[in-house]
């Protein structure tokens, strides 16, 4: 890969990595619902007038804003109110064992035995987690991982469904889902005025920056990639979200680096990348 590409990638990395930490800081100000449905109205009126999609699209469209949208944004944004932004970085990479997964089961796709370890190393990973004090209570764990689960099932869905321009999929889900949590926000949240009239510039720019920077800029970066190159070579690239949000969260947060979280950590993106990486025998 050439270095200009090579540093486009790790700059779309940062701002995945940063991402974690703006949330945290947003939704310290901006109950989670409601600073997601912000984020949602702003993506969708910066993309939808210009990225058109076809009516046979909308219903796939509409279904992929539940769990894209709503199921995994809207419950990661709520979890990570709760959780260190490290902890909660390392628990929403477990989207990548639950896809497999799911693969294997309704997509009857083979499981070799080098994604089978890096399945047993990433939830040993989650137990090694587990024992140490910087999980979160049960709850956000739970939604946490439910969060991860609903980007499992959107990605088996995207890989099914039919070819959409990424800029026009991030656009109309973006679009279907306002009401979805909007909704949520309205049955579940409160003073949801209050926070909208108080909130100072860091939520307001948390706000933008989950829609512009971590939305638009990294993913219309992170095609663009992947179109001029093989994907094992771009995709390997995300393990290092979580190492630089744990990293992000220490120094910028004050998160606590334990043994656990680096053990379980490791262990984590180890088996994610056992998962994610293919390996290429050289010729003799």
């Amino acid at each position: 890969m050439p270095l200009r590409d090579l540093l486009l990638g790790l700059f779309v990395i940062a701002i995945w990595a940063l991402n974690i930490i703006v949330i945290k800081v947003g939704v310290a100000e901006l109950p989670p619902l409601l600073m997601t449905t912000l984020r949602f109205t702003l993506v969708a009126v910066l993309l939808v007038p210009f990225y058109p999609v076809a009516r046979a699209q909308l219903p796939f469209l509409l279904l992929l804003s539940f769990t894209f949208g709503s199921l995994h944004f809207g419950l990661l944004f709520i979890g990570l109110q709760q959780a260190e932004a490290g902890t909660g970085a390392l628990l929403v990479q477990m989207g990548t064992p639950f896809a497999t997964l799911l693969a294997v089961i309704f997509l009857k796709e083979k499981l070799g035995p080098k994604r089978v370890v890096g399945l047993l190393l990433s939830f040993a990973g989650i137990i090694v987690l587990a024992g140490g004090p910087t999980l979160p209570t049960p709850l956000p764990l739970a939604i946490l991982l439910c969060s991860a689960m609903g980007w499992a099932v959107s990605q088996l869905l995207i890989k099914r469904g039919p070819p959409i321009a990424p800029m026009a999929l991030a656009g109309w889900v973006a679009l279907f889902a306002v009401p979805q949590v909007a909704l949520g926000s309205w049955l579940f949240e409160s003073g949801q005025w209050q926070a909208v009239q108080q909130a100072s510039w860091l939520g307001w720019g948390a706000m933008v920056y989950t829609a512009v920077m971590s939305s638009i800029v990294a993913y219309g970066i992170w095609y663009a990639l992947l179109r001029r190159h093989p994907v094992n070579r771009v995709v390997p690239m995300t393990l290092l979200v979580p190492v630089l949000a744990v990293g992000l969260g220490a120094l910028l947060m004050g998160d606590s680096l334990g043994v656990h979280k680096l053990m379980g950590g490791g262990l984590v993106i180890a088996g994610i990348a056992l998962i994610v990486i293919k390996f290429r025998r050289r010729p003799v």
